[in-house]
């Protein structure tokens, strides 16, 4: 399953995106978060693992898809995945690119119990109708 949180900045979206990493941490789930930096490691529970993608070579939503691919493939108990600012992470900001990727990744998760969820910075209004489907 995938869910996506947009808007655009400042209208609360990382807020909600760590309230629903905690909730979920309080539970018996196994959570990954990627992100950008390290600006989301102070206010998550420790049992979160953080991944900087900056520490790996992905570029592009077709690496960032195979980067998960990995991550899957790792934790064969992994429940959620949260991706902080995709545009950020895939360092991609064509929204076409991004209907595509999460094309994909649907595919990709329809046999497992992953719930992968994106915080997408951009206007509701823009959003074409293969990515509002997931909001």
């Amino acid at each position: 399953m995938i869910k996506i949180i947009a808007g655009e900045k400042g209208t609360g979206k990382t807020a909600r995106l760590v309230d629903d990493i905690n909730q979920v941490a309080s539970t018996d789930s196994n959570v990954v978060c990627i992100e950008r930096g390290n600006r989301l490691d102070q206010l998550l529970k420790y049992s979160v693992r953080l991944i900087n993608i900056k520490e790996y070579p992905v570029v592009g939503y077709d690496q960032l898809l195979a980067f998960i691919g990995g991550i899957c493939s790792k934790d064969y108990d992994l429940t959620h995945i949260y991706i902080d600012a995709i545009k950020k992470v895939s360092s991609c900001d064509d929204l076409g690119e991004l209907a595509i990727f999460l094309t994909k990744l649907e595919a990709f998760l329809a046999d497992g119990p992953i719930t992968v969820t994106i915080n997408l910075t951009a206007p509701i209004e823009l959003l074409s109708d293969d990515i509002k489907k997931y909001l």
